[in-house]
């Protein structure tokens, strides 16, 4: 039986290819629907490792998910 963590992360994961068909039939709109699916594959990465977790306050005020600033490495 699936965690609500992995359905939560199937979704995102699942969004994210949404967001990439979308940029790959559409050009203009390529960079920025590649740049979604990015962030929910990182979030769906986060709520796989530890679906508990809190985002860290980034150096603006912002929250960002552990490596974000370091290319999601």
């Amino acid at each position: 039986m699936a965690t609500y963590a992995e359905i939560a992360a199937k979704l995102l994961r699942d969004a994210a290819t949404f967001f990439r068909n979308v940029g790959a039939q559409n050009e203009p709109l390529r960079e920025t629907m590649n740049d979604n699916a990015s962030v929910y594959d990182r979030v769906a990465d986060l709520v796989e490792k530890d679906p508990h977790g809190i985002l860290q306050e980034g150096p603006e005020g912002g929250t960002e998910p552990p490596g974000a600033g370091d290319g999601g490495k």
